[in-house]
């Protein structure tokens, strides 16, 4: 389990405003990321959302106060550590507490060095538990720490990889573009009985219909004009190890007929040969798309939809999972920094931000290559606001046309789209007539670009 992300998240819980807007500010000031909630059912629903390392949490509030809030959080979070805030009226009520599972209180009015000092000390006795815990060993085995992220979306993730891999069973991996779906396939080849093998990866996308057989299955001499001698194709240079078809839904009806031959019986044909070659391969199948939409489409076999999906893991989007941004900044800071002439010691509080609040479309892939030409045009030890796109700095959450990225005209089709969808939240009849578009032509467009609608 990664700490230098989820030690950093802080939620404040008071039901008075000066109270929890002052702690927010001196722990931000501290370089944590600090959340706030006014009452504890707000709380609980933050958490739920994105879980915090840390909690500061008022005892006497409405409606549910915190000992009852406490409870929960010890059930639901355990890695999660609860420093209790209190009045000296209810300090025996704080010391209860304790037995039920905070690690500590303050008793208002407290001076800002004491809020300073007990929070410093939690982060680094919450950092030494959490090196030492089963999810820790486990998010270090190799293939599974190329995924990052501690949002409760990525442990499901991590748990299906984990569980998925030991077995020989077909994965279908899905999900938006840039949500990591090959890195996906990657860890479960790795934690795989055939991780010293070949991990074979085919975008169906990059290679034309006429050459995609014969890349797969191979061909024998003479089988078509070019074929001037015999040549061997992936499916036997993964033979033992993994094959991955990266945005299967691009096959053609005829590639996916044959495919499911070689699911079924475990043996092909080269092109042009009538021998039939036996297969030991397990195949990793992502997509983009709805598969059940591309059915309905009749663009996508049913038969070979259920033979793909036997375990399904869908890979949620960064929108989904904004805790997981500072983690993912910090990692490719480290990643791509090597590329940089300067040394880049981190991201400021308000640039952070800025970049948690944007909404991503282009997911992970996207917030890498942002860091990555950060890193090369920029030349800061600190990354501020005026070193972001402006698209991210300037306006957040509004659609802007012009920015230092450049975008194809169906590109920028798909992300206003999104945009208006998000503006309407998901309704499809008022977006339409924002567009200026029926709403037939609407949902023809959400499918093509397979968007969200809420």
């Amino acid at each position: 389990m990664p700490d230098n992300d989820f030690t950093r998240q802080v939620l404040v819980v008071d039901d008075e405003t000066p109270m929890r807007t002052g702690i927010a500010q001196v722990l931000a000031n501290q370089g944590l990321i600090v959340r706030v909630a006014a009452d504890g059912r707000q709380a609980l629903t933050m958490m739920g959302e994105n879980p915090a390392g840390m909690v500061l949490l008022d005892i006497k509030m409405p409606d549910l106060d915190g000992v009852e809030v406490l409870k929960l959080l010890r059930r639901d979070y355990p890695h999660t550590e609860v420093l209790m805030i209190t009045g000296h009226p209810n300090i025996e009520g704080a010391i209860q507490c304790i037995k039920l599972g905070a690690l500590d209180y303050l008793v208002k009015p407290f001076r800002l060095n004491e809020l300073e000092s007990l929070v410093e000390n939690t982060r680094e006795l919450l950092k030494r538990k959490l090196q030492t815990s089963p999810e820790a060993e486990a998010l270090r085995e190799p293939g599974i720490d190329s995924l990052v992220g501690y949002s409760p979306a990525m442990q499901k993730v991590f748990v299906k990889i984990r569980r998925a891999a030991p077995a020989d069973s077909t994965v279908l991996l899905t999900g938006e573009s840039g949500t990591g779906k090959e890195l996906a396939a990657r860890a479960i080849h790795k934690l795989s009985p055939r991780a010293d093998k070949e991990f074979v990866p085919v975008d169906c996308s990059a290679l034309v219909e006429t050459l995609l057989e014969s890349e797969l299955f191979g061909h024998v001499k003479g089988s078509f004009t070019g074929a001037h001698q015999t040549k061997h194709g992936l499916f036997e240079l993964a033979d033992h190890g993994t094959f991955f078809f990266d945005e299967i839904t691009n096959l053609s009806l005829n590639i996916q007929a044959k495919l499911l031959r070689v699911i079924q019986e475990r043996e092909f044909m080269k092109v042009g040969s009538q021998k039939r070659t036996k297969l030991d391969i397990r195949i990793i199948a992502s997509s983009n798309r709805d598969l059940k939409e591309a059915i309905k489409e009749g663009i996508f076999r049913e038969d070979l939809y259920y033979r793909l999906s036997v375990i399904p893991i869908n890979l949620p989007p960064l929108r989904e999972r904004t805790g997981d941004i500072p983690l993912l900044v910090e990692h490719f800071l480290k990643k791509h920094g090597a590329k940089s002439e300067h040394e880049v010691k981190g991201v400021s509080p308000r640039a952070m931000k800025m970049l948690c609040d944007y909404s991503w479309p282009g997911n992970v892939r996207e917030l890498e290559h942002t860091i990555e030409r950060i890193l090369i045009l920029e030349d800061a030890e600190t990354i501020q606001p005026e070193h972001l796109p402006s698209f991210i700095s300037q306006r957040s959450g509004e659609f802007q046309v012009f920015s230092d990225e450049h975008y194809t005209l169906e590109e920028l089709e798909k992300r206003y789209i999104q945009y208006i969808l998000r503006q309407t939240k998901g309704k499809r009849q008022e977006a339409a007539s924002i567009l200026g578009i029926n709403r037939k032509t609407l949902v023809q467009k959400i499918k093509k670009y397979n968007l969200r609608v809420s």
